[in-house]
């Protein structure tokens, strides 16, 4: 059995991914040709207990704040975005199942530091048969991020009954997240991408695999939830928001650095000064600064606003609504700063050697995902206005 430092003890999350920094950073261009993490980097994980950071204290996680996960996603994407990635996912996937399972089923999946889980997204060709005591369970998914550490798996599906009609449950159709054991699924090894490579995030399939009914949890489903605390009212959606809206600020940070320490040693052949004297490039730093420092506290403000509305019991739709533009803006205003240093730091950038293309490939394939999408702008848009909306993802 693995030994730990009790949560208790050990220094606070973001400390220790900080202090993981050097280990993937060193580790990263690894990671980015095998397509999966290092087995140092997963040990340096396990290590620093950073697989339970959101699984309730009953079930021995640490349950931490929100801001303090969001800064840990930030501080491992600085030394590799694909951690930071793995680490949000399974972080995410662990809490909002474990919140919604019997205390007995999540206790028996989430033992231990080496807890993990990892699951696609939903897809609608699908199907999970309700059945006696559980689910028979048909289709294909993709993007499994990080689930080549994991043990268990898992997928989402709308459930039918045995005559092919939606079973529904609490008035609405039954969309139900399914876990089973890596082994019981057919992995398909397609993780072939931009970047976030370090990911592995595979296709994989069953067929009609049965899954018991304490193995398959609402995870956004109130009625549902067995855990209480602030971060179980919080959607997954939003969780998944925050930690990867710490991904993208950790990436844009790393480029940024990355950028003004060139800036102060080199002398761009097509300028007649060197770069820390041109005030061109004065002043572009110093307007990305102040663009990742103003989106990172406007997350950290919307964050702190939503934890708290919820641990009195007041979370709403306004709360929901600015976390997501929070989480949407930051995003996307730390995609543009690290595309501006790649592009600010000439054929420098575009060297395996330099520490600018691979960072650059991670921002925009962190950029592309679903919590990224200007839609969503449009979305809290109609609700401040307030016209006629459809409040999703949230």
């Amino acid at each position: 059995m693995d030994t730990m430092v009790q949560p208790s003890i050990l220094p606070s999350a973001p400390d220790r991914a900080r202090a993981l920094q050097p280990l993937l950073d060193a580790e990263g261009p690894e990671m980015d040709r095998r397509r999966e993490a290092t087995p140092a980097v997963v040990e340096g994980l396990v290590e620093n207990d950073m697989l339970r950071l959101l699984l309730p204290r009953s079930l021995g996680g640490q349950e931490i704040h929100l801001l303090d996960f969001c800064k840990t996603t930030e501080a491992i994407a600085w030394g590799d975005a694909s951690i930071g990635w793995f680490v949000n996912q399974s972080n995410v996937c662990v809490a909002s199942s474990a919140a919604a399972m019997p205390h007995d089923a999540a206790a028996a999946i989430f033992d231990g530091p080496r807890t993990g889980l990892a699951w696609g997204a939903k897809h609608n060709q699908s199907k999970a048969i309700r059945v006696d005591g559980g689910y028979r369970l048909t289709g294909t998914w993709s993007y499994l991020s990080g689930g080549r550490h994991t043990k268990w798996i898992g997928a989402h599906s709308a459930v039918q009954n045995p005559d092919g009609t939606p079973h529904i449950r609490h008035g609405r159709p039954d969309d139900r997240s399914f876990l089973f054991l890596r082994s019981k699924a057919a992995i398909i090894d397609d993780w072939q991408v931009l970047g976030l490579r370090g990911t592995g995030s595979d296709t994989y399939s069953v067929e009609d695999l049965f899954v018991p009914d304490e193995h398959a949890p609402a995870r956004d489903a109130i009625e549902e939830r067995r855990v209480t605390g602030p971060l179980y009212s919080i959607s997954s959606h939003l969780m998944y928001a925050t930690g990867f809206c710490g991904v993208a600020l950790g990436l844009g940070r790393r480029m940024l650095e990355t950028y003004t320490e060139l800036a102060r040693g080199k002398q761009g052949r097509a300028s007649v000064t060197p770069m820390a004297r041109n005030n061109a490039v004065q002043k572009e730093i110093g307007q990305m600064e102040a663009r990742l420092s103003a989106a990172r506290a406007f997350l950290h403000e919307a964050v702190c606003q939503a934890y708290d509305a919820a641990a009195a019991g007041s979370l709403n739709l306004d709360h929901r609504m600015r976390l997501r533009l929070a989480t949407t803006h930051a995003m996307n205003e730390a995609t543009d700063v690290s595309v501006a240093c790649y592009r600010g730091a000439g054929t420098t950038a575009i060297l395996d050697s330099a520490p600018f293309e691979r960072r650059l490939r991670d921002a925009l394939s962190v950029s592309q995902h679903l919590q990224a999408m200007p839609a969503h702008l449009e979305m809290v848009g109609r609700h401040i206005i307030g016209t006629e909306n459809v409040a999703q993802f949230l």
